[in-house]
């Protein structure tokens, strides 16, 4: 009776001693696991690395180089597509609170500044009134379908003055027949035109090629204005006369041997800036496709003499190419000695860009 009685009891008994060390066991696994487990100032260090980069990129970016061997004009590109770089800090601050990481959230404040820096003051509709004069610039596109389609929501923009680019010899004519009746005074030289309610005078081309090229200076006169891309001309408005110029600027493409290629768009740039340079006008405006955007160290030439009315009247970003989904604003109205009151994309025509609007005010 002993033995049976004895034997369970210490059965029993040595079932909680052992599960009572294994308990210990794994609180002290525990214990060391926290301590050796980094902080959150320990951790996410490579995203906080990212973080610091993509902020280096946005402040420095006018230190990148172009010309860097088959990647072409690497800092040209950056430049055009830059405001989209702001789109990698909502990522980078995803991963960062996935990672529990405070040094790569704080990090994150980099490029968060450098962003609200470069185009906050872009947000919000900075308009104040319709202006005394309304502007329009539209790439109407050599492949444009729809000519007369376009010239008709062209003329519902109640523009005073319109600017055209990329006019084609076929849809030429087309364009000033059906916007006649509305613009009665107007100018085309080359693949660029002008149409005004007001009249104009002292019209000439420009030439954007600085004597080098197919359109320098040995080619003939007729040669050369048949394919001008850029013009002058003075608008007689009731506040005086009012200079406006007319540009398309090359087009740049990315190419297997080249990479990112400007050069032609960088030549008609500085000619450009070199004709505007010279303009003893008071009063100036420049309608075009720059082929690039205001942050384009290439236009510099440029926008080191005019102001886009983006800065001062801007509605958002503004962007206008391609016109199915834009990236990049490229299509620009810019201005000297008119105060720039309210600026506007309109709708989609048959062009693969959008329309670029803006009212001024003496």
């Amino acid at each position: 009776m002993t033995q049976v009685d004895t034997a369970p009891a210490e059965q029993d008994h040595a079932g909680p001693r052992d599960t009572g060390s294994g308990t210990w066991r794994e609180g002290l696994h525990r214990v060391v696991v926290r301590a050796l487990r980094p902080g959150p100032w320990k951790r996410g260090r490579v995203l906080a690395a990212l973080a610091l980069l993509l902020g280096l990129l946005m402040l420095l970016h006018a230190k990148i180089p172009n010309g860097v061997g088959r990647l072409g004009s690497v800092g040209s590109l950056v430049e055009t597509f830059l405001p989209w770089f702001g789109l990698f800090v909502p990522v980078l601050l995803a991963a960062a609170l996935w990672r529990r990481s405070a040094t790569a959230v704080a990090a994150l404040l980099v490029p968060t500044v450098a962003w609200l820096n470069l185009f906050g003051g872009l947000l919000g509709d900075k308009s104040h009134s319709a202006g005394d004069l309304t502007l329009v610039s539209h790439n109407v596109g050599a492949d444009n379908p729809d000519p007369a389609g376009t010239a008709r929501d062209l003329i519902a923009s109640g523009a005073d003055v319109l600017a055209l680019e990329e006019l084609s010899a076929p849809a030429a004519p087309l364009y000033e027949k059906a916007l006649a009746t509305a613009y009665p005074h107007h100018t085309v030289q080359g693949t660029v035109g002008l149409w005004s309610k007001l009249p104009l005078s002292g019209t000439r081309p420009v030439d954007t090629e600085m004597d080098a090229g197919p359109l320098g200076d040995t080619k003939p006169a007729d040669v050369k204005l048949s394919y001008n891309r850029a013009l002058r001309t003075t608008v007689a408005t009731d506040q005086g006369p009012l200079t406006v110029y007319v540009a398309h600027l090359g087009s740049v493409r990315v190419t297997p041997r080249t990479g990112f290629w400007t050069d032609s768009r960088d030549r008609n740039a500085q000619a450009l800036g070199k004709a505007l340079a010279a303009e003893k006008s008071e009063r100036v405006v420049l309608l075009g496709d720059l082929n690039g955007t205001m942050d384009d160290r290439a236009l510099a030439s440029v926008t080191s003499r005019l102001h886009s009315v983006q800065d001062s009247a801007g509605d958002g970003f503004g962007f206008t190419w391609p016109a199915t989904f834009p990236v990049a604003r490229i299509d620009q109205i810019l201005v000297r000695g008119v105060t720039a009151e309210s600026s506007w994309v309109l709708p989609a025509t048959g062009s693969d860009h959008l329309p670029v609007a803006a009212g001024i005010s003496w």
